[in-house]
Order: structure tokens, then C-alpha cells, then sequence
């Protein structure tokens, strides 16, 4: 799966005024790789920019064949979120092709190691990376040691 597999990484807090054409040039990023040959698009399943993410992948299969991949940090992720996060989390959920946990339940490192596995499954990246911080930050900086092609969607809306 690993040659024609991209990831996406991003931050939880997307500004509401940047949503818009953050979905918009996340959906391009895609159609560029999908042109390459890529299929498989896998994201964690956060809030934020996973999210946009994932609706971007789903939108795209009625016109590409390419499938959405679900690697999931926990069973649990979504349980202390607000009831309309989870809504879409689950709906999302469902129109996934494949799911994955990367552990049972929720610990200190289980997003860690779901960042990890998703770099180490892909050949390239799509993020929204804006912060010199965080998991983001941390997951980007890891797929460049790992040579993964990196598309940064701030690049394109700063």
C-alpha cells in the first residue's frame, strides 16, 4: 500500500474565516496526487483539519477510485467530544473503506503512535501546518526525515 499512500496531518483549530479555501486547496492537493497515481488516503480522525480532510477524500470518490483510510489512535477518540463533532466523526466513520486502531484505548502516547503509523505508510503528505509546535508540527517534521513528498496547505493561503 506504502507506494501509492498519502497522509494528511494538521491543526485541531481551523480559523473559520480560512475554512472555506482550506477545504477547497486541501481538495486540490489531492487531485494533484490523485493524477499521480495515488489511492489510498489515510488521516486520523481529529477534529480540524482531519476532518476537512477526510470530507475532501469522500467527496472526491464519486468522481476518482481512491479510498479513505481511518488510522484511529483509540476505540474511544471521540468520547469527551461535543455531540455535534461526534455526529460527523461517526458519519465519517461509516464511509470510511478501512479502519485501524492503533491501540485498544486511549494512553499518553497512542496519538503519537498514530501519527508515526501514518507517516510510516505513506509516500507523501498533505498538512496544514501554520505552528513551530505541537503534534503537527512533530508528524511533518517526521515525514521529512522519512523523504515523504510534503504539501503544506498554509503554504498556499498565507
Amino acid at each position: 500500500m506504502e507506494e501509492k499512500t498519502c497522509c494528511f496531518t494538521g491543526h485541531r483549530k481551523i480559523p473559520a474565516d480560512k475554512y472555506q479555501i482550506i477545504a477547497k486547496e486541501t481538495e486540490k492537493a489531492i487531485e494533484k496526487l490523485i493524477k499521480e497515481g495515488y489511492v489510498f488516503f489515510c488521516a486520523g480522525g481529529a477534529l480540524g483539519f482531519d476532518t476537512i480532510a477526510e470530507k475532501a477524500v469522500i467527496k472526491l470518490r464519486r468522481k476518482y477510485d481512491i479510498s479513505l483510510v481511518l488510522v484511529l489512535p483509540c476505540t474511544n477518540q471521540a468520547d469527551k467530544w461535543k455531540e455535534e463533532d461526534k455526529e460527523i466523526y461517526e458519519s465519517i466513520k461509516e464511509k470510511a473503506n478501512i479502519i485501524v486502531y492503533t491501540s485498544q484505548s486511549y494512553t499518553p502516547y497512542c496519538m503519537h503512535k498514530r501519527n508515526r503509523f501514518l507517516v510510516d505508510d505513506s509516500t507523501a503528505c498533505i498538512c496544514y501546518l501554520t505552528q513551530k509546535s505541537g503534534g503537527t508540527f512533530y508528524t511533518v517534521n517526521y515525514a521529512k526525515k522519512k523523504n515523504l513528498t510534503i504539501l503544506n496547505i498554509a503554504d498556499k493561503i498565507l
